[in-house]
């Protein structure tokens, strides 16, 4: 993997995201792109079948078109379009009505690109599969489970260790069901 481009990401993220915290804490959101990122570092550990420089951009840059003022043209000009198209297919379409449309028509976009954007999708969720937030309904974490679980379906086939590590996380995570 080649740093100048990690520094080069990182950058670009820690300026877009600058005044974002991870949702329910007072970190900064660097903290879930550093573990995203972490997520997909040790996945490269087991299995180098994937462009890892590829990976490591789309997985530190993955929320700046959803979250910041970033857009299509700025990330394709300073990242090249094949990132920029990755990051457009994990940034859900708030055109479509409902959230369970805009999760199913991004895993179907996700799909359609090469398998770094997948497991940068399976890594992520994997990362928010946290604690939830203490104002957090049953429902609400319900509804959470059976998203994650829809990725795990919907993303398959783009790294073994993600994978079975997604099944995990929502194994432990459903136990928060009978702590609320």
């Amino acid at each position: 993997m080649t740093q100048e481009l990690y520094q080069k990401a990182m950058k670009f993220a820690g300026e877009k995201h600058s005044d974002q915290q991870v949702p329910g804490t007072t970190a900064n959101y660097l903290l879930h792109i550093a573990n995203v990122s972490m997520e997909v570092l040790m996945a490269y550990n087991f299995d180098h079948s994937f462009d890892i420089d590829f990976a490591i951009q789309t997985a530190i840059l993955h929320d700046t078109l959803e979250d910041t003022t970033a857009n299509y043209e700025e990330l394709k000009n300073e990242f090249g379009e094949p990132i920029a198209k990755a990051l457009q297919a994990l940034t859900k379409d708030e055109n479509l009505s409902s959230k369970e449309e805009r999760m199913t028509d991004s895993l179907h976009r996700i799909n359609q690109l090469q398998k770094e954007v997948g497991l940068v999708k399976i890594a992520d969720r994997i990362t928010n599969l946290q604690t939830p937030p203490p104002h957090w309904t049953i429902e609400k974490i319900s509804n959470y489970i059976e998203e994650a679980k829809l990725i795990a379906k919907s993303i398959k086939n783009k790294n073994e260790y993600l994978h079975t590590r997604l099944y995990q996380k929502v194994e432990a995570y459903q136990k928060n069901l009978k702590n609320q």
